[in-house]
């Protein structure tokens, strides 16, 4: 970890772990609402939130969409978990690989991973064609991948976005 990266975890307190904790749960909350539940005023809570969006603890705020809801009214969404394993590990490859799914609209979430593949990707698609054409640009076309395995998501069991913080 770089020197200011350590300064700056020990610059977290109390109240800005309590601050990312509602935020987490609740992106949408006002700063006012979000002042009440922590007992702050509103000035300090925004001056709070802002410093800690600024300091890259909070990386970015969205709305998370229910791909069930969607496949329903769109007509269907597929979900797949695919590992996948390059013939050539050297640093220029996985980067290569890395740099591409990351730029696919279709790649929810990239991992590098070790003790295994070297990647798994989690893809959603709007249809089984759809997903194909994701594997045809990712997947068949590059010469260096040497392994894929698929799994298919049939339920949603848990899906949380929520970083594990300490109690306070």
């Amino acid at each position: 970890m770089k020197e200011k990266e350590i300064k700056q975890t020990k610059d977290l307190d109390a109240l800005d772990l309590q601050i990312m904790g509602h935020l987490q749960e609740d992106a949408s909350l006002s700063n006012l609402s979000l002042a009440e539940k922590l007992h702050i005023s509103p000035p300090t809570c925004l001056r709070r939130v802002k410093r800690l969006c600024e300091g890259g603890w909070i990386e970015r705020q969205v709305a998370l969409l229910n791909p069930m809801r969607l496949g329903a009214s769109l007509g269907h969404i597929v979900s797949a978990l695919v590992e996948v394993t390059l013939d050539k590990q050297g640093a220029e490859h996985l980067d290569a690989f890395e740099a591409k799914a990351v730029a696919d609209d279709a790649v929810q979430q990239c991992w590098r991973v070790a003790s295994g593949p070297d990647f798994i990707l989690v893809v959603q698609a709007l249809s089984m064609p759809a997903y194909l054409e994701v594997t045809s640009r990712l997947l068949t076309q590059d010469a260096n991948v040497r392994n894929v395995r698929a799994f298919f998501s049939t339920k949603r069991a848990k899906f949380s976005g929520a970083v594990p913080l300490p109690k306070v």
